[in-house]
């Protein structure tokens, strides 16, 4: 109960940002030259700032298989394994999306 009451006390003085995602881990697979994969880039360090999720890239011309599978539409963005946006990132709905499993262990519901 108290450790509920602090929880909430703690989203209300800091925002959402203020819950952690530790266990995201993000990965973003671009090749080199792209364009598009660097204004992602910027996107997705700004946001691991503030919730400190794992980030990482991946050039998919030093593999075949990563080459084949995402091809034209990079940047690609996997969170936790699943794909979350291609050819770009969106922000608000990246910001959204990340809000929204903050507010979720802000209130001690399931991770996803």
């Amino acid at each position: 109960m108290i450790r509920t009451l602090l929880s909430r006390f703690r989203m209300w003085w800091t925002g959402p940002s203020a819950v952690l995602l530790p266990d995201w881990k993000l990965v973003m697979y671009t090749r080199r030259g792209c364009h598009l994969c660097e204004a992602a880039w910027e996107e997705l360090r700004a946001e691991q700032i503030r919730f400190q999720f794992a980030l990482a890239m991946v050039d998919i011309d030093t593999d075949p298989e990563l080459k084949a599978l995402y091809g034209d539409e990079v940047p690609v963005v996997t969170v936790n394994g699943k794909v979350r946006f291609r050819c770009g990132v969106n922000k608000v709905l990246l910001c959204r999306l990340l809000k929204a499993e903050t507010v979720k262990r802000s209130r001690g519901e399931k991770q996803t």
